[in-house]
């Protein structure tokens, strides 16, 4: 009988799951399971009768001797998973972690003790990798906080950077505003007053002198406005107002403009009629063919331009084309720089300065369009630039045509109220007006222009500058002297300013819109196309 329980727990030994040895009090293996030759690689007699150190690293034998001893001395359950770090080694030398549990065997003969061992390298691995996910998992935690922070403070940078960006372009619009009014305003005395002396003088030489003056006025004009137009276009300060336009309208002005220019160098300048009609800004538009039609004249010295448009793939394509000198083939990158003049040497003298490309690049840019050019050097170029094709919409919103001037009779010359505050512009286009026979009130602000038509009467034309002192605009005398006088009060306002405001009193019949700086023949001219009007 006490054979078959022998029996019955060795069975039960050999079945557990985990390695199972039976130790005496000297460390002597006297029992082992199946599972510990499993685990060990140890054949069962190699391992019964020997040392239980045998089954452990080298590293920890000596000490093992110790706690061995200190445990059979106080002998106690303990159990397994106590977190020792526990190593047992293989037959082939080869180390894995295991855990390890003690209990004390009642024996009345002897002291032995049960150890049952697990491996949990399995375990180990997996607690490893939880852990490593967990670590990884607070520092990807850690970082995304990092991330959010530095997140918040560069919106907050970048809310600071559009404020500053803001302040910045206000401040820029500001500043072009007043240049493109305060840096005109000399060149506007300076145009007048030569217009006034060449009507005075009778002298050739005098007469010879003011005519050179004049060229080199009109010469810094054009490079002011230029330089203004590029820095207003860099700055932003120029919004496109899109709407639509007849084409003719825009050629129309075209040709009133250039037609003279191309005559008095022998050229002949075409301009094919045509009904299509442009969805795009209609003075800006201008703008880009006035530069265009302008640099084909310069350019040519035989033969023509033509300014020509037709419809293509749902688009309208306005050619400027020209027999002029042509642009070689490696020039073609750089015709749309700053102050590049093809075929003009540095520090040579110059028809213009090379800029009026650089602001057609940036218009073009602007109003989302395309330029091509094609050239052939001596044969000419053509220079085409696609537009979005618009509905049938009336041609008021494009540019006006400039009228005949008609010269009014020099015996009946009419009233003027003008009002300017800049006392040398004032004086300048005063004395200019005279000379040619003009009554001119001249002032300097609204009160003072409302209080000389009460006091005077009704005049037959106002000029008046758009910006004046204390914030008072032009449009505001125009306004304020029609409701004195009346509504049908032709007026003239003269401006260095190119915003949409400006652009949009276009549609007023009664008014016309003159940019600083105007020279003399033009001043007039324009007045007496109104009155003819």
């Amino acid at each position: 009988m006490q054979s078959a329980s022998v029996e019955l727990a060795r069975g039960a030994l050999d079945a557990a799951p985990d390695a199972m040895i039976i130790i005496d009090e000297a460390g002597i293996v006297r029992f082992a399971n199946r599972q510990v030759t499993a685990l060990f690689g140890y054949a069962h007699d190699d391992i019964v009768g020997q040392s239980v150190e045998r089954l452990m690293p080298s590293r920890y034998r000596d000490r093992h001797v110790a706690h061995r001893q200190g445990y059979i001395a106080a002998q106690r359950l303990r159990p397994m998973g106590q977190g020792l770090a526990l190593f047992g080694q293989r037959q082939d030398g080869s180390e894995f972690p295991v855990e390890i549990s003690l209990s004390p065997i009642e024996n009345s003969q002897q002291v032995l003790v049960a150890a049952a061992i697990r491996d949990v390298t399995e375990r180990r691995r997996v607690e490893n990798e939880l852990r490593i996910a967990r670590e990884a998992s607070e520092h990807a935690r850690r970082v995304a906080d990092q991330l959010r922070e530095v997140a918040d403070q560069h919106r907050e940078l970048a809310d600071q950077a559009r404020e500053e960006a803001d302040r910045a372009n206000r401040a820029k619009s500001r500043f072009l505003a007043m240049a493109s009014h305060d840096l005109r305003q000399p060149l506007q005395t300076l145009a007048l007053l030569n217009g006034s002396l060449r009507r005075m003088s009778g002298n050739a030489d005098v007469a010879q002198a003011l005519s050179q003056q004049e060229q080199a006025i009109s010469t810094m004009s054009r490079l002011l406005n230029a330089l203004l137009d590029i820095s207003k276009l860099e700055s932003g300060a120029i919004k496109p107002q899109p709407a639509d336009f007849k084409v003719a309208v825009l050629f129309e002005q075209l040709r009133s403009e250039f037609a003279g220019i191309a005559t008095s160098k022998g050229l002949e300048l075409q301009v094919q009629s045509s009904e299509e009609t442009i969805h795009s800004d209609a003075s800006l538009v201008q703008q880009i063919l006035n530069n265009l039609v302008s640099n084909a004249i310069k350019y040519t010295r035989e033969g023509r331009v033509q300014l020509r448009s037709l419809r293509q793939n749902g688009s309208i394509r306005i050619d400027v084309v020209d027999t002029g000198i042509g642009i070689p083939a490696e020039q073609l990158a750089y015709i749309y720089d700053e102050f590049y003049q093809v075929g003009v040497p540095a520090n040579t003298s110059r028809d213009g300065y090379g800029l009026g490309l650089s602001i057609v690049r940036r218009l073009v840019n602007l109003l989302d369009l395309r330029l091509q050019v094609s050239s052939r050097v001596g044969k000419g170029s053509t220079f085409s630039l696609m537009l979005p094709l618009g509905g049938m919409s009336s041609s008021k919103a494009g540019p006006q045509p400039v009228p005949t001037p008609v010269s009014a009779a020099s015996s009946a010359k009419p009233r003027v109220i003008l009002v300017e505050d800049d006392p040398g512009v004032r004086d300048a286009t005063r004395m200019l007006l005279s000379v040619e026979g003009y009554r001119v009130a001249a002032v300097a602000s609204l009160d003072e222009a409302v209080r000389n038509a009460q006091e005077q009467g009704a005049p037959d034309l106002l000029i008046t500058d758009y910006h004046l002192r204390e914030g008072e605009l032009g449009t505001q005398v125009i306004a304020a002297l029609r409701k004195s006088v009346g509504a049908d009060l032709r007026s003239v306002l003269i401006t260095g300013d190119t915003s949409a405001a400006i652009r949009q009193l276009c549609d007023d019949p009664h008014l016309r819109i003159a940019s600083k700086p105007i020279n003399a023949e033009e001043l007039l001219a324009l007045l007496a196309a109104l009155l003819a009007s």
